[in-house]
């Protein structure tokens, strides 16, 4: 007689795998492997970071980290592009040099592929909904968008679709005005 039971991968397991240039994840027990962003991921992440680190040094609320680990359970352990962590949050949210509680911001920025845009508008968002993160921003490069989710009870719901010339704002980050061409430039 056949097992159908899977193996759930762990955070312990995941930290055997070798550093061989791959990003390694966990949703739920199941592995997601990527290859390191190229340059055009890169390019929005800085331009995000300049732009995030310009508002918080005026408006000093919190902290906005790049590419650090995320461990929820054992089970659960991605890595965001950026996150942003208030003040009065950081001390319940980041232990041991990893995020362990929900951000308040998530953005994921997809790199190309039908399976990394199904990982960040599906799984990803199941897993942050699941966490509480308030708001997960998916920046779309491909597109030149950003689609912004909002937690509302257990969903992270879609609450607007940022393209062209207009530009994100946030309840988290008050005043910030974020325009696309910036996000987008020399991308």
């Amino acid at each position: 007689m056949a097992s159908n039971i899977q193996h759930l991968i762990t955070v312990a397991d995941l930290d055997a795998y070798p550093d061989d240039g791959n990003r390694y994840e966990l949703i739920e027990g199941e592995l997601f492997v990527s290859r390191a962003p190229g340059i055009p991921h890169q390019l929005v992440l800085n331009n995000l970071l300049l732009e995030l680190g310009a508002y918080l040094k005026s408006n000093p609320i919190g902290v906005v980290v790049p590419g650090a680990g995320a461990v929820f359970s054992n089970y659960d352990a991605v890595i965001p592009d950026l996150v942003f962590v208030s003040k009065e949050r950081w001390d319940s949210v980041v232990a041991n040099d990893r995020f362990v509680a929900a951000p308040n911001l998530v953005i994921e920025i997809i790199s190309p592929g039908k399976e990394n845009r199904a990982r960040d508008l599906k799984a990803k968002r199941g897993l942050y909904a699941k966490y509480g993160v308030e708001e997960y921003w998916i920046v779309d490069g491909e597109n030149r968008s950003v689609i912004v989710f909002r937690l509302h009870e257990k969903d992270l719901e879609q609450i607007d679709t940022v393209e062209g010339i207009d530009q994100i704002s946030s309840p988290i980050l008050p005043g910030l005005l974020l325009s696309l061409s910036t996000i987008f430039n020399n991308t």
